[in-house]
């Protein structure tokens, strides 16, 4: 394995590990990125030297497609060689690199398929042996009404908004049907559009103050007015789905990806720690022990 195959894990691990450039991370960030590169580059240059990577034929479509996923992650062609020039790249070593890697993929998802299949007996003992992770926590149909307050803008600040938000209850506490029109006509929340409706959330997906009081109403039941940094809110509760423990009909998929996920994942690591010992024994060191 090359230095710029290296280079090119530590690329591909920045921004799966923290979503931004390599140049861009902290020192941390750095370190952690640079030690998990290298135990990358380590197993890839073991995988590289075995029979089933030089069966693999590369498309070279495959290659561009993952080259001109790497270039999208910068603003433009100059900012994308400026950063390959100060790696110490070039777009041919950079492509030899991603190449590399595909190769490794390939290799390691053919490992994945030796691994035994998943039988419907497996799938079954794990079902009653985890019946207890098999809950499908409780979930309410929402809707959502904010006004926000801004002490800059005439007619938002803190009084104003409360009065605008005040009136709105009054008119749904009378006519409670009517929280889809008012949302689409007062609120500043993104789910105006939809007449207020959030959808089917669990508990401890929004903020706490509003989480809080929505997981406490009845079904049908709207709040009090709330405030939060954002504003001030009013939350309605369309209805209210009980916490339920799936069946194993529901459950039988999952169990099965998950198992056979698990399988091929120990598989991989088998036939890696096979690479090794068998590097280790053909090394001169082995050899004087």
């Amino acid at each position: 394995m090359t230095e710029a195959g290296g280079i090119y894990h530590a690329i591909k691990l920045a921004a799966q590990l923290f979503g931004r450039p390599l140049e861009s991370l902290t020192a941390a960030e750095r370190r952690r990125v640079s030690h998990v590169a290298a135990r990358l580059q380590e197993i890839a240059t073991l995988i590289l030297g075995t029979p089933e990577a030089a069966s693999v034929l590369l498309p070279a479509a495959s290659i561009d497609a993952s080259l001109l996923a790497i270039r999208r992650r910068y603003a433009d062609d100059d900012e994308f060689q400026a950063e390959l020039g100060r790696l110490g790249l070039d777009v041919p070593s950079l492509r030899q690199a991603v190449a590399c890697d595909l190769v490794v993929e390939a290799v390691l998802e053919e490992v994945a398929a030796r691994s035994a299949p998943i039988s419907d007996t497996d799938v079954e003992i794990y079902w009653h042996l985890n019946q207890h992770r098999f809950r499908q926590g409780e979930t309410r149909l929402l809707r959502h009404l904010l006004v926000t307050i801004n002490e800059d803008l005439a007619g938002s600040g803190r009084h104003d908004a409360r009065a605008r938000i005040d009136a709105i209850r009054t008119r749904l506490v009378s006519e409670p049907q009517r929280f889809a029109e008012q949302a689409l006509k007062h609120s500043e929340c993104p789910s105006a559009v939809r007449g207020g409706l959030l959808g089917s959330v669990p508990r401890g997906q929004l903020y706490p103050e509003l989480d809080a009081v929505a997981f406490a109403l009845a079904e049908g039941g709207l709040s009090e007015v709330i405030e939060s940094e954002l504003g001030y809110h009013l939350v309605r509760c369309d209805a209210i789905h009980k916490e339920r423990r799936l069946t194993f009909a529901d459950a039988r998929q999952t169990i099965r990806e998950h198992l056979e996920s698990r399988q091929q994942a120990c598989c991989q690591k088998a036939w890696i720690k096979a690479l090794r010992r068998q590097a280790g024994a053909g090394s001169p060191v082995a050899h004087q022990r």
